[in-house]
């Protein structure tokens, strides 16, 4: 199995930063795509950012209205993606949850796995 642990999720004013973290563990072969997502009660769950594996590096996409704010990054060696969040708003307040689609050996087919979630909350 693959587990996905979040954390650095917290209470932050307007005009802050988090940096999220959300390490994979157990068996993994390879992982080929890398994301984050949000959630409101009232809302679908939404993809903020997400980076992939590319021939000349990785390719990264952010949802427009965090462009310029937030940055996904990844540590291939330690199977984890980050997510630094600065110039918060109180519209950035949410659930955020990891995603991750990883082969877990070579005759193995890529499973999507998430993350449990962890809240952001953005307040004065």
């Amino acid at each position: 199995q693959v587990q996905l642990v979040e954390s650095g999720g917290g209470l932050v004013q307007p005009g802050g930063s988090l940096r999220l973290s959300c390490a994979a563990s157990g068996s993994i072969f390879s992982i080929y795509t890398m994301g984050w997502y949000r959630q409101v009660p009232t809302n679908e769950r939404e993809l903020v950012a997400i980076t992939t594996s590319g021939t000349s590096g990785p390719n990264t996409r952010y949802t427009d209205s965090v462009k310029g704010r937030f940055t996904i990054s990844r540590d291939i060696a330690k199977n984890t993606v980050y997510l630094q969040m600065n110039s918060l708003k109180p519209e950035d307040t949410a659930v955020y949850y990891c995603n991750m689609n990883v082969r877990r050996s070579s005759a193995d087919y890529i499973g999507n796995y998430w993350g449990q979630g962890t809240q952001v909350t953005v307040s004065s």
